[in-house]
C-alpha cells in the first residue's frame, strides 16, 4: 500500500468505529482520537520525557494534552507557525511566562500566549513529539501528507538544534500502528522516503514502543529535493537557503 491508501484505511477506520474525537472528519488531518489523555501521560512516564527540558511538538489536537503536560512539567514548548509562513517561526512557550497553561498551547489561542521566534532563538531540543496518521513498531511514521513536520525537524538539524540523539517520539491511538496487533492496516511495511523522520518511541494509551528504528533521520534540508517555488514561499528556507 502507498501513504495515501495507508491515510484512508486509518481514517476510515477512526470514523467508522468512533474513536475518532472532534475535530471532525478525521480524513485530511493528524486525527484526533480516544484516550489522547492517556498516551500523553503513558509518554510522561519515560526516561526521555523526564529528562527533556524541551521539547518541541506539532499542533495538532491529539498532542494537545503532551504540550499541556510539558508546560505543567515546567518544560519550554515550542510549536511551529502554521506552514512556516513567516521567517519567526516557532511560537515559544515558556511556563514560567505563562498566565494560563490550559489555553496556552492551543492552536487557537497560541499566538496571543507565545513569543515568536526563529529557529536560531530556540537553542537544543530535548524531546521532538509528532503527530502521526500511521506509524509502525519500527518507527516508520505517516504524517498528513504536507511534509511540514519532517521540514521543521529537517530547518533545526540544519541549525544543529537536533541531533542524531535527540529523542523523537509520537503518541498514537492502537488502531494507528500500522502490523500492530489492532492496527487498521494490518501490513506493517509502510514506505519511507529520505525526508522522512523515523520515531524512536511509538506510545499509545496502553503500551510504549522503543522502536529501535532501522531507518535513517534526515541530515539536514535536502535543497535539491526542494522546487524554487517552495523555497521563496518558506521565509525560513528562504533566508539560510545556499547561494542566496
Amino acid at each position: 500500500m502507498d501513504k495515501q491508501a495507508i491515510r484512508e484505511r486509518v481514517w476510515d477506520a477512526l470514523e467508522a468505529e468512533g474513536i475518532a474525537r472532534f475535530p471532525f472528519p478525521p480524513h485530511g488531518r493528524i486525527p484526533n482520537v480516544a484516550s489522547a489523555d492517556g498516551a500523553a501521560e503513558r509518554l510522561a512516564e519515560t526516561a526521555v520525557w523526564t529528562d527533556a527540558e524541551t521539547v518541541k511538538a506539532n499542533p495538532d489536537a491529539p498532542q494537545l494534552p503532551v504540550r499541556r503536560r510539558a508546560l505543567r512539567a515546567g518544560k519550554t514548548v515550542y510549536m511551529a507557525v502554521p506552514r512556516l509562513r513567516e521567517e519567526d517561526c516557532f511560537y515559544e512557550l515558556d511556563p514560567a511566562r505563562l498566565d494560563d497553561i490550559e489555553r496556552a498551547p492551543t492552536v487557537s489561542n497560541v499566538a496571543d500566549h507565545a513569543r515568536q521566534v526563529g529557529p536560531e532563538a530556540v537553542g537544543t531540543v530535548d524531546l521532538v513529539v509528532s503527530g502521526s496518521v500511521a506509524v509502525t513498531e519500527a518507527g516508520a511514521r505517516i504524517g498528513k501528507g504536507e511534509g511540514f513536520s519532517d521540514l521543521e525537524f529537517a530547518v533545526l538539524r540544519e541549525l544543529g538544534l537536533v541531533t542524531d540523539e535527540t529523542a523523537v517520539a509520537t503518541t498514537v491511538h492502537e488502531r494507528q500502528i500500522a502490523g500492530g496487533p489492532s492496527g487498521a492496516v494490518e501490513s506493517a511495511s509502510v514506505p519511507v522516503d529520505d525526508h522522512d523522520v523515523p520515531m524512536d518511541w511509538v506510545v499509545t494509551p496502553g503500551r510504549t514502543v522503543e522502536t529501535e528504528t532501522p531507518y535513517r533521520r534526515p541530515s539536514g534540508i535536502d535543497w535539491g529535493a526542494l522546487p524554487p517555488e517552495r523555497i521563496d514561499e518558506i521565509p525560513v528556507l528562504a533566508a539560510h537557503a545556499p547561494d542566496r
